[in-house]
């Protein structure tokens, strides 16, 4: 059974709030977008996933034969094109990041998934919008499918950068769920996880100043920065289920990590650069609300089928005023 959202109930009573929606899909530019969002919208959690300077129009796989990515001979139809060079690449995003910054809460945070490509002076351009001590890291994230090729080292990972929303304002990172530890190391806990519990719980204790902390063998330990344990492959083979075709698409576990990571059950996830719409779907699954929005016919599509097939209430608007706009979809 579908959820009664906010959204919906404010449709039954003959119109609709939008400053009350659960959730929000636009279609259409994701600075503009921005800019029309109600004054009251504000960004708990920001992911974008924009085009890496690849050169190349990416295309979609929806029938068995059909080549995905860079366009060639035997692709499926244009999903977006991925032919700004770095310099056209950066100045897009740091015009997207001015208005993303302005909409983030105080403790809000973003993460911008990159590749080598560009990712170096994108984060140029997101240390001078945020300021340098926003910046909180990043995660290299191991997809399992980089490149092999012959020219120095084999580019087998994408990094993502975290920005808190303002300079010396500390990130607040969520670490007691599953899918946000790891296990310790073999040596350490043959070395270091000797004692055993009155329930046959392996642990060490640790005594920093005059505290002890107690760690146990089976919690593991916080995540680090280097995520090898999500293969892009389960999201881009149509023997997997949340597979959609649509070149580039991130698996949904990784996305769930970074929502579970940075935002709380009712707050805003926003992904302006939506693509195949797994950043809302995860979020809608984890009860957060979204605002998403692409640029692309086909992402818009694909968001929406996604969304539909989910049972997730949303409402559509398009920033080209001659489009339909202030739609409610279930």
């Amino acid at each position: 059974m579908k959820r009664e959202t906010e959204m919906s109930r404010e449709a039954q009573r003959g119109g609709v709030d939008r400053t009350k929606s659960a959730h929000t899909l636009w279609h259409g530019d994701a600075a503009r977008v921005c800019e029309l969002l109600p004054a009251e919208r504000r960004f708990e959690l920001v992911y974008l996933d924009p085009p890496y300077s690849v050169g190349a129009t990416m295309t979609m796989r929806e029938r068995s034969g059909e080549a995905r990515g860079r366009m060639k001979k035997g692709s499926g139809r244009a999903a977006y094109g991925d032919v700004l060079d770095v310099d056209g690449l950066v100045a897009m995003l740091a015009s997207v990041l001015v208005r993303v910054r302005d909409r983030m809460t105080d403790d809000g945070a973003l993460y911008l998934h990159m590749d080598w490509r560009a990712v170096h002076d994108a984060k140029v351009a997101a240390d001078r919008i945020f300021g340098r001590r926003a910046f909180a890291g990043e995660v290299c994230w191991l997809p399992g499918n980089g490149s092999r090729g012959a020219r120095g080292f084999a580019v087998t990972h994408q990094t993502i950068l975290v920005y808190a929303a303002k300079e010396k304002r500390l990130l607040r990172f969520a670490v007691d769920h599953p899918s946000l530890r790891e296990p310790f190391a073999e040596t350490s806990q043959a070395m270091h996880f000797t004692n055993v519990d009155a329930d046959g719980r392996r642990y060490r204790d640790r005594t920093v100043g005059a505290k002890t902390y107690r760690y146990y063998a089976d919690e593991g330990r916080r995540i680090g920065s280097v995520w090898a344990d999500i293969p892009a492959m389960v999201a881009n083979t149509p023997l997997r289920k949340e597979g959609t075709g649509y070149p580039t698409q991130k698996p949904e576990k990784l996305l769930e990590r970074i929502v579970r990571a940075s935002s709380r059950e009712g707050e805003t996830v926003a992904d302006l650069m939506c693509g195949s719409g797994t950043t809302l779907a995860v979020a809608a699954r984890l009860g957060r609300r979204f605002v998403g929005a692409d640029a692309s016919d086909v992402a818009i599509e694909i968001t929406r089928a996604r969304l539909a097939a989910s049972g997730v209430d949303y409402r559509f608007s398009s920033t080209e005023p001659a489009a339909p706009s202030e739609a409610l979809h279930s």
